[in-house]
């Protein structure tokens, strides 16, 4: 019998990739970063984003993944 996987799982790992991307680009842009500029710019938004999505992305791999 076999078990369908369930689209959570591919969510899952949809939001793992992208959370992994935009957490470079943040990174990538804090490093790069001259310390002035616009006040959102100083809070790194690109990188706790990347954080989070990389977390909720990783938390439905694992909780959804295909068993056997």
């Amino acid at each position: 019998m076999k078990q369908l996987v369930s689209v959570w799982f591919f969510i899952g790992c949809l939001l793992t990739v992208y959370g992994l991307l935009i957490l470079y680009a943040g990174l990538r842009s804090f490093s790069a970063s001259s310390g002035e500029g616009e006040t959102m710019r100083q809070l790194h938004l690109p990188t706790w984003w990347g954080i989070f999505m990389t977390a909720l992305g990783m938390f439905y791999v694992i909780h959804f993944r295909p068993r056997r």
